[in-house]
């Protein structure tokens, strides 16, 4: 079985395409990821696509999208809903297709940093890193046991705050 993922920031910008690419990497063909957000930037931060694309992730599925485009007839059905930001969480959400779980994996905010390119990627791959170890939390749950109703029950402790 592969599971639909979906993770929702405010922009679709920096954490939320982080997490689609992470686990579309790491997600050993159980997961299928995606992002979106409630308010799209309309391009994902060139300074995520730089570290993604450093880090070996293809690049090229990764752009910025409403989250409506996953609540209309056609769209996948996803069976987990990640939200990577506080502002995402509190936002009054679609009615998703098949009334997936959903978990909050709160995770700071790179994109307001202003510094040098050094800084930068540095503030960049911290919360890379950050994503990157609940993802393959996620995985490694999914290794250990591929029915739905068990990562649903151990998706929010999954998370940054879990």
């Amino acid at each position: 079985m592969i599971y639909n993922v979906l993770f929702l920031c405010t922009g679709n910008s920096c954490r939320s395409s982080m997490a689609e690419s992470l686990l579309n990497h790491l997600g050993n063909g159980a997961f299928q990821a995606f992002s979106a957000g409630s308010h799209p930037a309309g391009k994902v931060n060139p300074n995520t696509l730089s570290l993604l694309e450093g880090l070996g992730h293809d690049i090229a599925p990764l752009r910025s999208k409403n989250w409506d485009e996953f609540a209309q007839p056609g769209a996948p059905e996803m069976d987990f809903i990640i939200t990577t930001c506080d502002n995402a969480a509190g936002e009054t959400c679609p009615i998703w297709p098949g009334h997936p779980t959903t978990a909050h994996w709160p995770f700071p905010d790179p994109a307001p940093f202003q510094g040098s390119e050094e800084e930068t990627l540095k503030i960049y791959l911290g919360v890379y890193r950050q994503i990157e170890e609940c993802v393959q939390r996620l995985v490694d749950l999914a290794d250990d046991d591929h029915q739905k109703d068990v990562l649903a029950a151990r998706l929010q402790g999954i998370g940054p705050e879990g």
